[in-house]
């Protein structure tokens, strides 16, 4: 693999840990500002909105700048932003730190999947896209932690200065290691639109917002869950992250691996036997051994489909992939906030801890059923 794919490693770290370690500062942000924690909630989603919409308009505002360049300018906005919300004297102020922060997040991912898979052979692609997403799913193992123990012993100002930091080396690594990259010529904004009257894009977007939609119906919940039903200690939650990060790095290099070789058949495998595993854990999470090791299972399944359904996008749209694949990257945080708010509802409703994973469950089993109408639609040449 080539080295520029470190540099697109070293952003996704930083992008990782920025976006999951403020759900670990909350009570310590409150603190500070003196707002509740469901107030300091927004933070979370304002972030998730901000990747949501950010990543079509950022990508359309580039379509006329060289893909190098671009990478370069989404790493420098990442950076304003962490520092902003380092250095907030209010609220507020914090919270525009929030999403200028997103709005580089699904732009730096899609364009970056587009680089990734441009700088390797066809049959390496995905390999080399799961290979730029190891930066995140290692924030999950080593950044959100460290963030998290840093941000509560220093200071919580002090982590989002140091993800500051990280984006900035990750700026100079696209700088010194990522080739120059001008965009195709002939391609213009209304091609990169286009792509969306594919059904196989939108078929593969729909499988991304369910699929790991259904991974997240779960963990949104996890503390609650693991220390009710499972009888964990709340300080035992952090490694029980740590491990859910390890099954998503495994996942994810495995997903990129098997990707190259059989794309669909990855899919339907990961998918189905993600929404059995989903399913059972509304049994083995309440019992500690069997609730860590389904955990682990859950991060591998949810990850090892997201090299697959990234590189799905790039070769459907492909004449112009770059604004599918950022959008695809938001539709991943479309299937966050769906997923969060449908097990909120389940939970309300007084059905108990664990029943976001039969949620989980149905989420995941309705993205096999696209990845079945997607697969027969080729079969079919349509």
């Amino acid at each position: 693999m080539p080295l520029a794919l470190l540099a697109l490693a070293i952003g996704a770290f930083g992008i990782g840990t920025t976006e999951f370690v403020i759900m670990g500062l909350l009570p310590e942000v409150a603190a500070d500002y003196g707002v509740s924690i469901p107030t300091a909630g927004f933070l979370v989603t304002g972030y998730a909105l901000g990747v949501v919409l950010g990543a079509p308009v950022m990508t359309v505002l580039g379509t006329r700048v060289p893909r190098k360049r671009m990478l370069m300018l989404l790493m420098g906005l990442f950076t304003a932003g962490n520092l902003l919300s380092a250095l907030a004297p209010a609220f507020g102020v914090m919270l525009a730190g929030r999403v200028v922060a997103s709005l580089a997040h699904g732009a730096f991912f899609g364009i970056g999947a587009v680089v990734a898979a441009g700088l390797v052979a066809p049959e390496k692609r995905a390999g080399a896209i799961a290979t730029m997403f190891t930066g995140l799913t290692v924030a999950n193992v080593v950044g959100v932690p460290l963030g998290t123990y840093v941000g509560q012993s220093l200071g919580w100002r002090v982590t989002f200065l140091v993800v500051a930091a990280l984006g900035v080396l990750g700026l100079l690594g696209i700088a010194r290691l990522v080739p120059e990259l001008p965009r195709p010529d002939g391609v213009r904004v209304r091609h990169e639109f286009a792509a969306f009257g594919n059904v196989q894009v939108l078929l593969a977007m729909g499988m991304t917002v369910l699929g790991f939609g259904g991974v997240f119906a779960a963990i949104t919940y996890i503390t609650p869950m693991m220390t009710e039903a499972a009888g964990f200690a709340g300080s035992s939650v952090t490694w029980l992250l740590v491990l859910l990060g390890l099954g998503m790095v495994a996942g994810n290099l495995l997903g990129g691996r098997f990707a190259d070789r059989a794309l669909m058949p990855m899919l339907y495998v990961s998918l189905a036997a993600l929404t059995v595993v989903l399913a059972l854990f509304t049994l083995t999470a309440h019992h500690k051994v069997a609730a860590a090791l389904t955990l682990l299972l859950i991060g591998a399944l949810g990850f090892a489909t997201v090299p697959p359904l990234q590189k799905r996008v790039l070769d459907q749209a492909s004449g112009a992939p770059t604004l599918a694949s950022a959008v695809n990257i938001g539709a991943f945080n479309l299937g966050n906030a769906l997923a969060a708010w449908l097990g909120g509802l389940v939970i309300s409703a007084g059905l108990g801890w664990t029943a976001p994973n039969w949620v989980g469950a149905a989420l995941a089993a309705s993205a096999l059923v696209l990845a079945a109408v997607s697969g027969a639609l080729e079969r079919r040449g349509s």
